[in-house]
């Protein structure tokens, strides 16, 4: 085959598939040119209904999950990067009763809580860094993170699992 011939059937394969694609793409409108179409009669006006109450202001949109790619990658980066800058991406959720583990105490709650852990699965997410971390900044229960093993009671806590707790470390109050 020559040069001009490929080239020929290049440019009929390259036209038939433009034409496929206009031809099964769904038309947005539809465009009539004759002068005989009447136009459709503008509608009413309908009354302003009276004005709502101005909604609370809120801090930001949050992810929502399960609704397209693009929001499942927004909520999966605000679950990973909350514990990294150190926030809480999730700051609607509930709190948990922490003071459910055992040797965490109202006090103790109350410093965890201002360091931004308010949920069990916030403390069973953490790693043995993020533990030491997190140790650190307790001031006067300064050990007990590992000493009562926390992290392994929240844990279960946050999957609900009451009979596995209950086994490992006793009667839940």
């Amino acid at each position: 085959m020559s040069n001009t011939t490929l080239i020929i059937a290049a440019i009929v394969a390259i036209l038939a598939i433009a034409g496929l694609f206009l031809l099964l793409r769904r038309p947005t409108q539809r465009v009539s040119l004759s002068d005989d179409a009447v136009p459709p009669p503008a509608p009413k006006p309908v009354p302003a209904p009276a004005p709502a109450p101005a909604p609370e202001p809120v801090a930001a949109p949050a992810a929502r999950e399960g609704h397209g790619l693009a929001d499942s990658a927004a909520a999966a980066v605000l679950d990973i990067s909350g514990p990294v800058i150190g926030i809480d991406a999730h700051p609607d959720l509930p709190s948990d009763d922490l003071s459910r583990i055992k040797g965490l105490g109202p006090k103790a709650k109350t410093v965890l809580t201002g360091l931004g852990i308010h949920r069990f699965a916030q403390l069973a997410a953490l790693d043995p860094a993020q533990a030491a971390d997190l140790d650190a900044r307790l001031g006067a229960f300064k050990g007990r993170i590992f000493r009562d093993r926390w992290i392994d009671q929240a844990r279960y806590l946050e999957q609900d699992d009451i009979a596995g707790f209950e086994k490992e470390f006793g009667k839940l109050g």
